[in-house]
């Protein structure tokens, strides 16, 4: 049997990966005011075509899924077009990329809802803190609690925006359920204290998810599906009363759902639980790692046979053909954190690639 290597191909369904260093969704700002994808994102995107995979940027599913400025919709045709323009170039370069779907819950404020609506949740209970707004920084408000028959609304809009992403040549679609965002909101008993079908039991807490996973399956081949989990990542406040028995639960549904891969955003302190040999065990598909990872790392991962693929975010963001200096062993540049989140070329399509940067 050959070592696995980060290099080594990985098959997805009927994907074939042409290595294990796949691009993590990253959140950088840079769509315009009306949410659509812009010919710099096409740039962006391009540049790192050289992933076994990209996953995009958290992309809202509809207005009300918005939480923080400039980031890309799925929702309209303008944007299906917008998207569509980066696919063709992804695909031109030889990659291959899925879009992340995202409802970002009580992580919105009004100033981000249509007639400044309060942003929904599964319980009416606000994140401690502020947020920055289109108006400036604002505290997070309280939400309001979802009707149960609203639920429904949710999960078709969540279809929707899975056919649009079809519409707009995507290889498949993952379903932001991480983070501290709507799903994970429903997840976790932390932030869920509904008394309906879809609170109170683990089976109830799940429903939501699945709920949205059965309805993309009626668009897309089952193999084309992946769900991103944080299970020990506390971002947006987020708590659960016994995580490690939560998420082996999740992780053992999505399993019966046969779904193309899970996508673990870890913590950096896996020592308080490390969850990922748990859902290792239980879930047979393809397992992708994420958080803090370096070459030394990843390898470690799939050689211990701790996931399929690793997921990488700084590094990518500063070096787009991140595989090849992998391969060659070749120096990384330093990456910028002050550019992440907004603003124009600098930090986010200038980052050398290896023959600009030993020439």
């Amino acid at each position: 049997m050959h070592k696995v290597t980060l290099l080594t191909p990985l098959q997805i369904g009927d994907l074939t990966l042409p290595n294990r260093v796949l691009m993590a969704p990253l959140t950088r700002m840079r769509a315009t005011d009306d949410r659509l994808p812009t010919d710099m994102m096409a740039t962006y995107y391009e540049q790192r075509a050289s992933a076994g995979l990209i996953i995009t940027e958290a992309t809202i599913i509809m207005p009300e899924g918005a939480g923080y400025v400039n980031t890309p919709g799925l929702y309209t045709d303008e944007q299906v077009a917008g998207w569509r323009t980066i696919t063709d170039a992804v695909h031109a370069a030889g990659g291959r990329i899925f879009v992340q779907l995202w409802h970002t819950g009580r992580v919105s404020h009004p100033s981000f809802q249509p007639q400044g609506a309060l942003p929904v949740a599964p319980s009416a209970i606000a994140i401690a803190g502020e947020l920055m707004t289109p108006v400036g920084r604002r505290p997070y408000e309280t939400p309001r609690a979802l009707e149960t028959d609203e639920i429904g609304g949710l999960v078709a809009k969540f279809a929707e925006a899975a056919q649009r992403a079809q519409d707009a040549g995507f290889d498949g679609v993952e379903i932001h359920g991480a983070n501290g965002y709507l799903i994970d909101q429903f997840l976790r008993d932390g932030t869920n204290k509904r008394t309906d079908r879809y609170g109170g039991s683990l089976a109830n807490r799940a429903r939501f998810l699945l709920e949205i996973v059965d309805a993309v399956k009626e668009i897309w081949p089952v193999h084309r599906i992946g769900v991103r989990l944080s299970p020990s990542h506390d971002h947006g406040h987020m708590v659960d009363s016994n995580p490690y028995e939560s998420f082996t639960y999740f992780a053992e549904a999505l399993a019966q759902k046969d779904i193309g891969y899970i996508h673990i955003r870890e913590a950096n302190d896996t020592d308080r639980y490390d969850i990922v040999p748990a859902i290792r065990d239980l879930y047979k598909g393809v397992l992708i790692v994420n958080e803090g990872y370096n070459k030394t790392r990843a390898l470690d991962a799939l050689e211990s046979d701790r996931a399929d693929a690793v997921a990488f975010g700084a590094l990518f963001i500063a070096n787009p053909d991140l595989p090849i200096r992998f391969r060659l062993d070749a120096p990384l540049n330093e990456v910028d954190p002050s550019t992440f989140y907004g603003g124009g070329a600098k930090g986010y399509v200038d980052y050398p690639a290896l023959a600009l940067s030993v020439a």
